[in-house]
């Protein structure tokens, strides 16, 4: 019996989209609610942005964008399609060209600002290209480059002006039978995202990418962002994401799969549940975490870590997780494995000790899911 079904205040509806491809990766429908992130090194420093596209990967980004503001960045997309693991969309701004050679350098999908682009004939280029080398299309809405017609009529960027911008470019690819794309209404401010967000889910089935743009730095845009991203998750709105933070693009996809981990929504790598530390704690545990954190960036296996101080809550806190340690004082500590008291072990012992229990219980769920796998 699964825990969702125990606690039905655990679940979250999603919104119902249509499905559409980025690449190999699905979008909307049943599909994981994919993470996404963006490079920020010159598109021209090939072998730089391949290096930053990889480690993206690995952290577990689905899909990386690559801005492509002129002719040269559109001819490096190409190699970087190549030797990208993950599908690549092409980041086009002011020129409408660039996405027709981003769409023939292999993009698998074309970030369209409709702000920026140009008229419906050049968008109309724009499809025909996407279609011709089977290629979604997102349309990017952005509260800072909303097109003047709408500025005009709603006096500043509103909600209602993003949600008819983003409905107005709909009605263009629409119009052309194209209909493998998806859509997102971003704005610095979380109350402008979430309530555009709001209205264009109203509006459309497409599949939506969440963001709020330039939240800013690693602690305040990780902050804007849980709280912006993390209640239209809530809500059941969304299906990729992007934290858009002024900080390392790894970080970013570290940041999106914690998010979608505290809503029950996606698991990858483990899962670590600590104290705050107080005076009764019975071992450093920040410094122990901290320490944690990154030796165990290389599981992806879905588990929990449970990493408390003292006994008030650490035995509760460890029957619900797959690895524990609880602070029992005088140098040492109890290792819970699976929800059960196992073994004491030193304070000394016990980064090397939690660190090798944790891989140890990874390979077991890795082939307990191999064998489920099989059987199906």
């Amino acid at each position: 019996m699964s825990l969702n079904h125990v606690r039905p205040w655990r679940n979250i509806y999603r919104r119902k989209s249509r499905q559409i491809m980025v690449g190999s990766v699905p979008v909307g429908g049943d599909a994981p609610i994919a993470v996404q992130t963006m490079t920020n090194t010159l598109t021209t420093d090939v072998a730089g942005t391949i290096a930053q596209v990889q480690a993206a990967a690995e952290a577990g980004a689905d899909i990386v964008r690559v801005s492509v503001p002129d002719e040269a960045s559109s001819r490096a997309l190409k190699e970087i399609v190549r030797e990208s693991p993950v599908p690549i969309v092409a980041d086009i701004h002011f020129h409408y060209k660039r996405g027709i050679e981003a769409a023939e350098a292999g993009a698998a999908c074309l970030r369209i600002n409709p702000g920026n682009i140009g008229d419906e004939k050049r968008v109309k280029e724009v499809i025909s290209a996407a279609r011709d080398h089977n290629c979604s299309i997102r349309i990017g809405v952005n509260a800072g480059s909303l097109e003047r017609h709408l500025l005009e009529k709603y006096g500043e960027p509103c909600p209602e002006a993003m949600v008819e911008s983003g409905l107005d470019h709909i009605r263009i690819l629409q119009d052309n039978d194209f209909h493998e794309f998806k859509i997102s209404v971003k704005a610095s401010d979380v109350f402008l995202s979430a309530a555009a967000y709001q209205g264009i889910a109203e509006a459309t089935d497409a599949p939506i990418h969440l963001g709020i743009t330039e939240a800013g730095g690693l602690v305040s845009g990780t902050i804007k962002s849980a709280i912006g991203l993390g209640n239209l998750l809530w809500m059941g709105i969304g299906d990729t994401i992007r934290v858009s933070l002024s900080a390392d693009p790894v970080e970013e996809v570290k940041v999106g799969f914690e998010i979608l981990k505290s809503l029950g929504l996606r698991h990858r790598g483990v899962n670590i549940i600590s104290c705050p530390s107080c005076a009764r704690q019975g071992f450093d545990v920040i410094k122990t975490v901290e320490a944690l954190e990154t030796r165990l960036e290389h599981i992806k296996t879905p588990m929990s870590l449970s990493i408390i101080g003292c006994v008030v809550n650490g035995p509760g806190e460890a029957l619900m997780t797959d690895v524990g340690f609880t602070g029992g004082g005088a140098g040492s500590g109890m290792v819970y494995l699976a929800g059960k008291q196992s073994h004491k072990i030193s304070n000394e012992e016990m980064v090397d000790h939690i660190v090798a229990q944790v891989e140890e219980r990874a390979a077991i769920l890795e082939a307990e899911a191999a064998q489920q796998d099989a059987a199906e």
